[in-house]
């Protein structure tokens, strides 16, 4: 006799769920409780306190958390702005398979590349003796090498563009194509424009993979301490470089609470777009099932 996929064996459900809580709450609930201890000559205080957190904010550490917000957003919508159009064209765009299976190959094969390997050749690009600076001198562009393409946060933000673009493109691809072609083809036969079609029919319906692309792109951008600190040079410093620096010297409380810090800003974002997400697709959560 086959079992319902609603009856589900409620141990398993326990087993889940204890499994969820010794990997997942316990670390963090460890992190917030060193958080709020403090540290003298390199020995934990078990007293409550708070001073971890004025430390944070004492040493001029929350102008790191605006910046890291800062540059995570800016690049989330650039990756948005490119990634749109492309999904779009891939799930509905072209009718081959044969084009999609490539295109969508080529996009998971970054994820088999170590990551500083693929931004270490920016370096080399936007150097003082680089390509890009030889080719300005080269059209009369500049007069000299621009110092500021890397080693700043162009550079930041130009090289967390590629290893970006796709945790934007899947989750846009899979909401296009989930839409209905009959939809489409419905708006184009009443006289809609392809502007009007994508702005009151495709972004409406889409607003759950909208949402899920912002998500795994902003959210992992803000722990990632790879890119900007080999185009950021020092001179940009995220939170996640932070967090690194702090375990180096040991500042072990500093350390969680700068940590808290970041993962109540998650949760608020993620909070805040699953709010958005519910509020705009109240009438179309069936219409592209």
């Amino acid at each position: 006799m086959f079992r319902s996929p609603t009856q589900v064996n409620p141990k398993g459900h326990l087993i889940l769920l204890t499994a969820w809580v010794l990997v997942g709450l316990i670390p963090i609930a460890g992190l917030a409780v060193w958080s709020v201890l403090s540290m003298e000559n390199f020995r934990l205080v078990w007293e409550p306190s708070l001073q971890a957190y004025r430390d944070v904010f004492s040493s001029g550490r929350w102008e790191v958390t605006v910046r890291t917000i800062r540059v995570a957003a800016i690049v989330t919508v650039l990756v948005s702005i490119f990634a749109f159009p492309f999904a779009y064209w891939m799930a509905k765009g072209t009718r081959s398979m044969a084009t999609k299976t490539i295109l969508l190959g080529l996009l998971t094969v970054p994820f088999f590349l170590s990551l500083s390997a693929r931004t270490i050749i920016w370096r080399g690009l936007l150097g003082l003796n680089g390509p890009v600076n030889g080719l300005l001198l080269q059209l009369g562009v500049v007069s000299e090498p621009l110092d500021w393409l890397l080693f700043s946060e162009f550079a930041v933000v130009l090289g967390l563009i590629a290893p970006y673009f796709p945790t934007m493109v899947f989750p846009l691809y899979m909401a296009f194509s989930l839409i209905d072609d009959e939809v489409l083809d419905a708006s184009r036969d009443l006289g809609a424009s392809p502007l009007f079609t994508i702005v009151h029919v495709v972004l409406p319906l889409a607003i759950p993979g909208i949402g899920a692309g912002f998500v795994f792109t902003f959210i992992p951008m803000i722990g990632d301490p790879v890119v900007p600190t080999l185009l950021g040079g020092g001179n940009v410093v995220v939170l996640a470089e932070s967090v690194q620096s702090l375990l180096r010297i040991l500042n072990y409380t500093v350390a969680a609470a700068l940590s808290v810090l970041m993962l109540i800003l998650l949760i608020g974002f993620i909070s805040t777009a699953a709010w958005l997400t519910k509020r705009f697709t109240g009438g179309h959560s069936n219409a592209i099932s």
